[in-house]
């Protein structure tokens, strides 16, 4: 059971990791979200992305919050996968 909700919470934040890459490919070519996928990947990962956005510095006109994103999701699944092994 413990692995079945591991499993769970490691496929989720997986999911979370393509739709933040998918994002931050899409904001090159369509950074106004006029397309519906630019919107709906914006709605589900800005909940997680707009808390890391208030904690960095502002860097001017780059905006780092998807980056640390990725790095703290990546770092989640690692330590999600060291405890189930």
């Amino acid at each position: 059971m413990p692995t079945d909700i591991a499993s769970l919470i490691f496929f989720v934040l997986q999911l979370m990791t393509f739709a933040l890459v998918g994002r931050a490919i899409l904001s090159w070519f369509d950074p106004a979200l006029r397309w519906p996928i630019s919107r709906v990947l914006y709605d589900v990962t800005e909940p997680i992305v707009a808390p890391v956005r208030q904690i960095l510095p502002r860097t001017g006109f780059l905006d780092l919050s998807l980056f640390v994103t990725l790095i703290l999701l990546q770092m989640l699944q690692r330590l999600l996968a060291q405890s189930l092994a």
